[in-house]
Parts: C-alpha cells; sequence; structure tokens
C-alpha cells in the first residue's frame, strides 16, 4: 500500500491503528484521505475483515463518498464496511432487534414534521394553547430530553415552570403515542440502541466484539448521547479514532459537546493525539 502522498503526521495517523486516536484536524489538512487511507490499511495490510470496521459520519452523503474512495482502492470489499450516519446505523440494528423493546421491526421513523404534527394533536386534545406555548418549543425540549437521556419520570421531577410541566405531560403523552403508533422519532434511534445495549448484553457483546475497529468523523459534532454509543461501540475492543476541529463545530444548536473532544483523553485511557497542521487547500501541493 502507497502511502508516499501523505506526510509525516499523516502517515502516523494511517498506522497508529490499536488503542484510542484522537486526529484534530483543521480545514484543508487532509482528514477525510487519512481517514479513509486508515481503512484502507486496515483491510489490505493487516488483513481485518470489512464489517468489522465501523465508520460514523454526520451525513449519507460524506460516508457513500468514503466508500467509493475505498472501492477504488480495494474493490467491492468496501461496500461491505458499515458506514454510515449514527442514526443510519442504528435504524439498522434497531430493525433487527425492535422486538427487544417493544416494537416490531416495521416501525415507522417520524422526521421533523411528523413530530411536530403529532405534538399539535397531543396539545389540542389536552387544551394545550399553542398560544402559551409554541409546539416548535415543545418539541425541541423534548429533543434535548432525549439527547441528554433524560427520562419522562426524571423531566418531571425537574419541572420547576407552569410551561415545565405542560411539556413534562406533552412529553409523556407523546411518547406513548409513538409506541401506540409503532414509531420511533430520530433522537430515539440513538437512544433505543444505548437503551438496548445497556439491557441486552447479548446484543452489545455481538456488535462491540464485531466493530474491531471504531472510526467516528467531525467528532467536534458530536452529542451526549452519540458519546455513549461510541462509547458502548468500542467498549470490547478499545479501538477507537476519532477525527475532529474544535473551530468546526457546526451542530452546536443540537446540543454538540466540545468537551467530547477537549475530555478524549481522560475518557479513553492511553489515548493518543496527532494535530494534522499543513493546509493543503490554501498551497499548490493538493492531495488528490
Amino acid at each position: 500500500m502507497d502511502l508516499s502522498l501523505l506526510n509525516e503526521r499523516q502517515r502516523e495517523a494511517v498506522l497508529y491503528t490499536e488503542g484510542a486516536l484522537l486526529i484534530m484536524a483543521g480545514a484543508g489538512s487532509g482528514k477525510t484521505r487519512v481517514l479513509t487511507k486508515r481503512i484502507e490499511y486496515l483491510i489490505s495490510e493487516k488483513n481485518v475483515r470489512p464489517y468489522q470496521i465501523l465508520a460514523l459520519t454526520f451525513t449519507n452523503k460524506a460516508a457513500n463518498e468514503m466508500k467509493e474512495r475505498l472501492r477504488k482502492n480495494i474493490g467491492d470489499a468496501a461496500m461491505e464496511i458499515y458506514a454510515g450516519t449514527f442514526h443510519s446505523i442504528c435504524a439498522k440494528i434497531l430493525r433487527r432487534y425492535a422486538d427487544r423493546l417493544g416494537y416490531n421491526s416495521n416501525f415507522v421513523i417520524y422526521d421533523s414534521s411528523d413530530q411536530l404534527s403529532l405534538i399539535k394533536n397531543i396539545m389540542k386534545e389536552n387544551s394545550i394553547s399553542d398560544k402559551e406555548i409554541n409546539p416548535k418549543n415543545v418539541k425541541a425540549k423534548i429533543s434535548n430530553a432525549k439527547n441528554s437521556l433524560t427520562t419522562v419520570s426524571e423531566y418531571e421531577e425537574d419541572a420547576f415552570s407552569a410551561e415545565d410541566f405542560a411539556v413534562a405531560t406533552i412529553y409523556r403523552l407523546y411518547e406513548h403515542r409513538l409506541r401506540e403508533y409503532n414509531a420511533m422519532d430520530f433522537d430515539d434511534l440513538i437512544v433505543n440502541v444505548i437503551e438496548l445495549f445497556k439491557t441486552d448484553k447479548e446484543v452489545l457483546k455481538k456488535y462491540s466484539e464485531q466493530f474491531r475497529y471504531v472510526n467516528v468523523d467531525e467528532y467536534q459534532d458530536t452529542n451526549s448521547v452519540q458519546y455513549v454509543l461510541v462509547s458502548l461501540f468500542s467498549s470490547f475492543h478499545k479501538n477507537i479514532c476519532v477525527v475532529g476541529d474544535q473551530d468546526q463545530s457546526i451542530y452546536s444548536w443540537r446540543g454538540a459537546d466540545i468537551r467530547n473532544i477537549t475530555d478524549f483523553e481522560k475518557d479513553f485511557e492511553g489515548a493518543k493525539t496527532i494535530l494534522l497542521e499543513q493546509n493543503y487547500r490554501s498551497t499548490k501541493n493538493i492531495l488528490g
């Protein structure tokens, strides 16, 4: 495998495969290429099976581009890699094990407009005026609760204002209605996999043993539930590589937690940090 086009730091990141690794990379530092080359190295040089590699991205476009780059170098084996967004990977797992959480495997996934419609219906049925409480704010508060793993009961206990109590009521009815409709919202996809892993050690064992190498792109955009999920995926082999840029978080409005980067070396024992500093976009030496 030819690594001659990589600089010293990039090569170091590709070759450091065992244990926890944080790659700090600014825009134009070749981070996507490094992550792709790292996966290629695991398969072609270390004989890792493609299905033993998990690559988590924030967009389907990024996952597909990664697979396509790999396919050009290692062929159809690239299609066997578990590469996708947090939500798409979680949805695959839940399609297989939804029954263990009391859902049918053909559960419906509610998008943002579905969620808002359901919240509005619940408010109307319970005579809660949308002039007093904005349904979009209710949706955001429910999402924030789920993304901090706050249950309905915990939300009710922490309620202080009249609005908090109203949101707690809507939250409980919303969860009940989703169950009734055999539906999950986007946040549930991650939250329910965490619940599945924590309550069913057999399933956790299957996936944490299968995924020998866990890779996460745009780690600065992960929130607290995504951090928990990544920790569970990597809990057996402890081989985790995350790529992040603490100056480039675009999901702070979704609860992205920069502590996932700043505390990485504390959270993952023996973790190493590699800085990719050379900006190829601002020079003529652009890596293809």
